[in-house]
């Protein structure tokens, strides 16, 4: 199991966290994750045999924000 932390923008309350946190979810490989509204951040914890970090930053994208690189 990895972890990372991916920065994300436009984050602003618990429907934004609800969202992130239940779309990633759904992402086949990951196992968690938290969103951190104040750092603007989500820490992901995943299987990389089954998912790569850039699959998961394109599913936040989706989601409708704006990951930090």
């Amino acid at each position: 199991m990895s972890k990372t932390i991916v920065k994300v923008e436009g984050m602003s309350c618990g429907h934004c966290v609800a969202t992130v946190e239940g779309g990633l979810a759904k992402v086949t490989g990951v196992e968690r994750a938290l969103v951190n509204l104040e750092n603007k951040e989500v820490t992901v914890e995943y299987d990389e045999s089954k998912v790569k970090i850039s699959d998961i930053e394109a599913n936040i994208e989706e989601l409708g924000y704006d990951v930090i690189k």
